[in-house]
């Protein structure tokens, strides 16, 4: 693992990250409400909210929230099916861009990662960020935020300052000023029940926790929650980015078509040109395919993922796109198909 102390943390964090991959395939509903989650059926009982755009959050949706809430609040949003597999192929796109800026990046999930920027005469942190925007907007028409520290904790709290599409820098000279009239659940990590616990020892804002006794503190939450909480008040927290080299485990291409698949010659059409699309990608990359994984989504959104290893490890075209074909032969294809892809897993260097 490569770990660095960079003098300037970058947190990166997709704006509206899945409203906005379903927004690349329905440009029409851009400027209008749009809450993702189940099935998209708001109807659907325990089901909730995965994502809602900006526009549905001033109805006050919000993640978490059972879908049928949400349709009370915003009867006038459109509901989308949640879609792992395009998520997933678009983070993975992001974060790839990402590394390929040279800098070390720690992801913390699908949407946001941290980088570690080295101070450089020619080239600030705000310069970073603003070809950090540009590279991912223009690569797949994704909007980020960043918050630029010298810790992950301030960056994080600066980005939520920086949204949308902006850019926020937060650090000693500014900490106080911005932060210290605002509630202690403002800091990253100082949830509810914490924030709780704190009122009740009379500190409500992060002026006040920053200014508070630490021997009070660690008497309430222990030595090392306490002592963390009032370094968070201050504006510290960790400072190192750590990453693995990044070295693709496989590679994909993923469809979603424009009206469902009937036949299945069509249906095997496209996993072939899927992949030898992948194939192409591979060898580009010099690497090796072991094993060979196809996805199908049906009309009804049912979506499963079958898998098998191949013989011998190998980039021969017709053998990766014959066993494609086997993958998709273990799979029922007695509904219409709405989305296929192609994953070819690749083997690990030494």
């Amino acid at each position: 693992m490569v770990v660095s102390t960079p003098s300037w943390v970058l947190h990166v964090d997709l704006d509206q990250f899945l409203a906005s991959v379903e927004l690349r395939r329905h440009p029409e509903l851009t400027g209008l409400p749009v809450i993702v989650g189940g099935n998209g059926d708001p109807t659907e009982p325990r089901k909730v909210v995965t994502c809602a755009s900006y526009e549905a959050r001033g109805f006050g949706v919000h993640a978490g929230m059972p879908l049928r809430t949400a349709a009370r609040r915003c009867p006038g949003a459109t509901f989308l099916p949640s879609d792992p597999v395009a998520y997933d192929a678009a983070s993975d796109r992001v974060m790839g861009l990402l590394r390929d800026l040279g800098y070390p990046v720690e992801v913390w999930g699908w949407d946001e990662a941290y980088l570690g920027v080295a101070a450089e005469d020619d080239v600030g942190p705000t310069d970073v960020a603003e070809q950090i925007q540009t590279v991912i907007f223009s690569e797949t028409g994704l909007s980020c935020s960043v918050g630029i520290s010298d810790n992950k904790q301030r960056a994080k709290v600066a980005t939520g300052f920086a949204k949308p599409a902006g850019i926020f820098v937060l650090t000693d000279a500014n900490w106080m000023n911005v932060m210290a009239d605002r509630p202690v659940d403002a800091l990253w990590g100082v949830g509810p029940k914490t924030a709780k616990k704190l009122a009740a020892l009379g500190i409500t804002t992060v002026r006040e926790l920053a200014h508070s006794d630490a021997e009070l503190l660690t008497s309430t939450f222990g030595p090392r929650t306490g002592l963390w909480l009032l370094l968070l008040a201050k504006g510290g927290g960790d400072t190192e980015v750590s990453a693995e080299p990044w070295v693709p485990r496989s590679r994909s291409h993923v469809v979603t078509f424009p009206r469902d698949l009937t036949e299945r010659a069509e249906m095997d059409s496209a996993v072939t040109e899927l992949a030898r699309r992948a194939l192409d990608d591979v060898v580009g990359a010099e690497r090796i395919v072991t094993r060979v994984a196809v996805t199908v989504r049906t009309a009804t959104f049912y979506t499963r993922t079958k898998i098998r290893k191949l013989t011998a490890p190998t980039t021969d075209a017709d053998v990766i796109a014959a066993a494609a074909l086997r993958v998709l032969d273990l799979f029922e294809l007695d509904r219409p198909v709405r989305l296929l892809g192609v994953r070819l897993e690749l083997e690990m260097p030494d």
